[in-house]
């Protein structure tokens, strides 16, 4: 049996999906975590294995784990990023991910796809120093680069994929975050 592949999408696994979560839409319900663990400093690591999909407990293929770290600059020994840059990379993955699944979903073709993610932030909202200040980034800006069917085409699949990213949409419209504490 061959697998029907469009960008590297496989486009029957992709339809077949879409048509059994119409047919059962628990399916649909999923729950991704991360585990982390402080190391030293401002130096933690996150690992992500488990999640919850498809009405059952999986894993990924393999656990990752991922070292998180801030700039000497700032008070860190630069073990990895630091957590507004991985939340760049989540912008820029859900983004790109979304962009290849519709791009093969609509018979569009891509030979090459990059982007530039960039975020503005002033630390003296983080620090505390100024109360009119926000703790976050004040701006994202994203470039893509595209090639591959023409530019109307590849427009138009990079709003679709913005429209329907996880990632955006948490970003631009929030989202309700709890937290707990075990002090012990």
């Amino acid at each position: 049996m061959t697998t029907a592949l469009a960008n590297g999408v496989d486009t029957g696994a992709l339809f077949a999906t879409i048509d059994a979560v119409k047919a059962d839409p628990r399916i649909a319900e999923f729950r991704f975590r991360a585990t982390n663990t402080w190391v030293s400093g401002t130096h933690n690591r996150s690992t992500i294995d488990g999640f919850y999909g498809a009405t059952q407990e999986m894993n990924h293929a393999e656990p990752r784990s991922y070292d998180a770290d801030h700039p000497a600059v700032l008070v860190g020994a630069d073990h990895g990023p630091t957590g507004p840059e991985f939340l760049l990379h989540a912008l820029a993955a859900c983004l790109t991910g979304g962009i290849a699944n519709i791009a093969a979903a609509r018979g569009v073709t891509l030979t090459e796809v990059s982007s530039t993610v960039e975020g503005d932030i002033d630390l003296r909202g983080i620090l505390g120093l100024d109360e009119g200040v926000r703790n976050g980034f004040s701006q994202i800006r994203i470039s893509f680069h595209l090639r591959g069917d023409d530019p109307a085409k590849l427009r138009d699949v990079v709003e679709r994929s913005a429209a329907r990213s996880a990632v955006l949409d948490v970003l631009t419209s929030g989202v309700a975050v709890r937290i707990d504490v075990d002090g012990g």
